[in-house]
């Protein structure tokens, strides 16, 4: 079992900055890659970035490459997704969450485990 919770987000304008965190319980963190997702109202969760169990191996959705940067520490058993240039499409509840397909996934439907969600708002 891998407990997952969420904290970074807010409101910011175009062009801006924001961090988001993901912190998981449990001592088998490492084992997992880890994944972040966002779901825009009236759309459905779409894929954003993952990151392999190790931290050396990642990828991203063509609409943010570039721009976002997934990264991990297994010691401290969190994840962190730093969102750079941010427009104001990229506003939407974003998610992390961990997937035993340990170099990582695009599929959402192979997460298991997900956090709570964070609001990202950003103005024009």
């Amino acid at each position: 079992q891998v407990q997952l919770v969420q904290s970074g987000g807010g409101l910011v304008q175009a062009g801006g900055s924001l961090r988001l965190s993901c912190a998981a319980s449990g001592r088998t963190f490492s084992m997992y890659a880890m994944g972040w997702f966002r779901q825009a109202p009236g759309k459905e969760r779409e894929f954003v970035g993952t990151i392999n169990w190790s931290g050396t191996s990642t990828f991203y959705a063509d609409s943010v490459k570039g721009r976002f940067t997934c990264s991990r520490d297994n010691a401290n058993n969190t994840v962190f997704l730093q969102m750079n240039s941010l427009k104001p499409e990229d506003t939407a509840v974003y998610y992390c969450a961990a997937t035993a397909y340990q170099g990582g996934s695009y599929y959402k439907e192979q997460y298991a485990y997900w956090g709570q969600g964070t609001q990202v708002t950003v103005s024009s």
